[in-house]
C-alpha cells in the first residue's frame, strides 16, 4: 500500500491518522509541493485531478480524502467503530465528513493555507467565514454533548476535523470562544497522542511558512488558476 500526499497537507495527514490508527503498514509518498510533482503526466496517471492524497491498494488507486477514509474504515476496521454499520451512527459520520469538506475545512484552507500557498490575503471576511464554520461546528458538539465528533468513540470523522482545526492553531488562532471545540480538540490530543503527532508534524510546517514565506508565485494549482494568476483581495 502507498499513499501520497503533501507533507503538511490537511488531507493527507487524516489519511495518515487513520493508517496509524487501523496499524496499517504502508510507503508514504511525500510530493514535493515546490516541484510541482502533483503536477506531473505521471503523477496524472494516478489522479487526473492532480490533487492528493491519493492511495493505492493493491489494484485500487483512489483520490479524495474521505472517500479513502471510508475505503480503509470498511475493508480494515474490525472493531466496527470508526466507521460503524449502524444507519443512524454512520449517518452522523457521513455528515461530520461531509460539513468538515463542504465548509469547514473549506473555510479554514481559504483563511489559513492558501495566504501561505497563493495570491490570496486575509480579510475580515475570511475570518467572518471561519468564526461561522467554528458557530456550526460548536453547535454540533453542544447537541450531540459526546466525547468525539460523531460519539463516544473515535470515528474516521474526527481525523479531517481536526486536521483542519490544527491549522487554526499553527496561525495561533485562539479557539476559547468556542468551548465545545476547544475540549473536543484537547481532548483529542491528550488521548491519542500518536495520532496528534502526525497533525503536529503539519503543523510545525505550517507555522514555519507561516513565518517564512515561501515564493510559490510559479506553482500551478489544476483547479484554482485565479488564485495563481490575479492579485485577488476578497473583501
Amino acid at each position: 500500500m502507498r499513499l501520497y500526499g503533501f507533507s503538511d497537507g490537511p488531507p493527507s495527514l487524516a489519511c495518515r491518522q487513520a493508517l496509524k490508527a487501523l496499524n496499517i503498514q504502508y510507503e508514504l509518498v511525500n510530493l514535493n509541493f515546490s516541484k510541482e510533482e502533483h503536477m506531473t503526466d505521471e503523477f496524472a496517471q494516478l489522479n487526473p485531478q492532480k490533487e492528493v492524497p491519493v492511495l493505492v491498494d493493491d489494484d485500487v488507486v483512489m483520490g479524495e480524502s474521505v472517500a479513502i477514509l471510508q475505503y480503509l474504515a470498511d475493508k480494515y476496521d474490525t472493531t466496527g467503530n470508526l466507521y460503524p454499520k449502524d444507519i443512524k451512527s454512520r449517518a452522523i459520520v457521513n455528515h461530520r465528513l461531509c460539513f468538515n469538506l463542504a465548509m469547514y475545512y473549506d473555510r479554514i484552507f481559504d483563511h489559513v493555507m492558501a495566504p501561505i500557498y497563493f495570491d490570496y490575503r486575509r480579510t475580515s471576511r475570511s475570518v467572518r467565514k471561519v468564526r461561522m464554520a467554528l458557530d456550526c461546528f460548536n453547535t454540533y458538539l453542544q447537541r450531540l454533548n459526546t466525547e468525539y465528533v460523531a460519539g463516544n468513540t473515535l470515528t474516521i470523522a474526527d481525523f479531517p476535523l481536526v486536521t483542519a482545526t490544527m491549522c487554526l492553531e499553527a496561525i495561533r488562532f485562539r479557539l476559547n470562544p468556542w468551548p465545545y471545540v476547544s475540549i473536543w480538540y484537547n481532548n483529542f490530543k491528550q488521548k491519542h497522542p500518536e495520532l496528534w503527532k502526525i497533525a503536529a508534524e503539519g503543523m510545525r510546517e505550517i507555522s514555519f511558512y507561516q513565518e517564512n514565506p515561501p515564493d510559490y508565485s510559479h506553482i500551478r494549482h489544476p483547479f484554482h488558476p485565479t488564485i495563481r494568476n490575479f492579485n485577488i483581495v476578497i473583501t
